[in-house]
This record gives structure tokens, sequence and C-alpha cells, in this order.
């Protein structure tokens, strides 16, 4: 039986990273989006051999446990002691590792959805270990209480799934665009002297968000946030003020990856999509995913 979960990709537009020693107390407040393209996470058991075996493949290549150190946590903690046999656990992504799509949460996340599924195990139970696993080894933070979420987030509380307060903002007429142009390592940046500036920042921008919870105070205040802490650099300012001729809305940067986002209205997307493909630049226009990760047997008719 082959089992699939998706898990939607997440970006981050502002957050206060809030580390404790109990990975379940740790996280992020901020606020973000998901994205209606992400991980697909696919689950294949043998229970026909004499020992135990995990296999770990990112986009079709095997990945060695060095270089999976989250999946093979969360495999580990959700595999039955007692079982025998080939487990195989495939991910796929639609963007980019390492460029602020979340996808180190949605690789953890949706193995754990599909073993508990196989195994035995509630979402609830599941997604904590993700969230562990990605506090442990500094994946990333927030990603997986968010994408348990869905749509346009407000992180209220931090913690992980069942600690965490996760709020929406309410709307509905806006794609968004996503400018994926290089990697920025969160284990890097959580490691890094801007960790204070970021916390000051992050918490005036959601304050303020709080105040008037709207996707324009969201995007005004991701970009004042990007540009404030000093990680948006002036190669990615110039090519955000030229997307922003087009639009109704300031882009701003994806938190944590070098590259660009921005809530575009329907009747925006042919004029903000020339301007892009003038620039040369890669990028994908995606819809807000509202609703909680799927789950299930698959059967190659997707």
């Amino acid at each position: 039986m082959l089992i699939r979960a998706f898990i939607p990709a997440h970006i981050t537009a502002f957050f206060v990273p809030i580390i404790k020693e109990e990975p379940q107390l740790s996280g992020s407040l901020g606020a973000g989006i998901n994205l209606d393209k992400g991980t697909n996470v696919f689950l294949n058991v043998e229970e026909t051999t004499l020992e135990r075996h995990v296999h770990v493949a990112f986009n079709g290549e095997p990945v060695d446990r060095e270089n999976a150190r989250i999946t093979y946590h969360v495999a580990e903690k959700l595999i039955p002691e007692d079982f025998i046999g080939e487990v195989e656990v495939w991910q796929y992504f639609d963007f980019p590792n390492g460029y602020g799509f979340g996808n180190s949460a949605g690789g953890a996340l949706g193995t754990a959805l599909t073993l508990a599924y196989k195994f035995g195990g509630t979402l609830l139970q599941a997604a904590k270990i993700a969230h562990e696993a990605e506090v442990l080894y500094k994946g990333g933070l927030g990603d997986v209480v968010a994408q348990l979420t869905g749509g346009i987030e407000i992180r209220l509380k931090e913690g992980g799934p069942g600690k965490a307060i996760v709020d929406n903002i309410l709307c509905e007429g806006y794609r968004v665009l996503v400018i994926p142009l290089g990697r920025l390592t969160t284990k890097d940046v959580l490691s890094s002297d801007i960790m204070e500036e970021i916390g000051n920042k992050g918490r005036e921008a959601i304050d303020k968000l709080l105040k008037d919870p709207r996707p324009e105070t969201l995007m005004y205040e991701a970009r004042r946030f990007a540009e404030s802490i000093g990680l948006m650099d002036d190669e990615l300012i110039e090519i955000a003020k030229s997307i922003d001729k087009s639009l109704t809305l300031p882009s701003s940067m994806i938190m944590l990856g070098r590259g660009l986002f921005a809530l575009v209205r329907e009747e925006e997307v042919e004029k903000v999509r020339g301007v892009v493909l003038d620039l040369d630049l890669p990028f994908d226009i995606v819809n807000i995913y509202w609703g909680k990760p799927r789950v299930g047997r698959w059967i190659g008719s997707e």
C-alpha cells in the first residue's frame, strides 16, 4: 500500500524566534502564507525482509542519514520498535530546498503523517514529532504549526502543535507571486548575531498586524521587517521596486530564503508576470492553500 501526504509550502513574512530547552515549548511568533504547491511525501512499506531498513529520497535521489536527519528522527519515533521490513520515504518538493518554502517541515510533517496513517497515530501526535525534529536539528521553528493551519496565518503564541496558538486572516481575491533566487540557511540565521534585532522588529510587526489584521498590513509590515533587519540586500530591494510598480501591495523577502513574494490581485497577474519575465527571473504564481495537510492511500490517479 502506497500512502501519500501533501503539505503546503509555507512562506514566512516576519517572525520572532523563541528557543527553549523543551522543543515543544520552542517555536516562533509571526505571520505567513501557505501555498497550494509544496511537498508530496510517499510512503511504501514492505514487511517481507528479515531486517529493518529505512530509505529516504529527495526528488527521486537517495539521501543518507546525515543529510536527512530530520526525516530519520521522525521515522525512528513513529515506526514500531518490533517492526521488521523495508520502509521507503520519497519526498518531492515543488520548490528548491533552502529557499524559504518550509520544505524541511513539509518533509518532516509529511513523513510523520504517512507513518501515522500506516502504523497508527493521530494528526496531532504525528505533528508533534515533526515539530520536535525541526527544532532539534534547526530546520525551522514555526512552519509545522503554520502548515497545519493553512491560509494566511498569524502565530500568536509559540510552541509546537497543541501548544502554539495560530489564527487566520480571512480574505479572498489574492494569488501569490514567488521569486526563488537562492538559499539562506535557517540554521545559520538562527545562530547569527542579528537574532535580537529580528525579535524586536518581529514583535513590532506582529503588534501592528494584530491591530489591523488585513493582507495590506501583512505586506507593508513584511517589507518593513525585511529591510530593517538587514537581510534584504540591494539587489533584492531593486527587484522588489520593479515588481511593486505593477502591484497594489508591496512585495517582500521570503523568510528565510533569498527570494521575494507578493500578494497579487487577479487583475494584476498578467502585468506582474510580464515584469518578471522582462527581468528574466525564475517565478511562479500560485494560489493560497486553505485547509489542513492531506494524507491517505494513493492509487496513482492524482
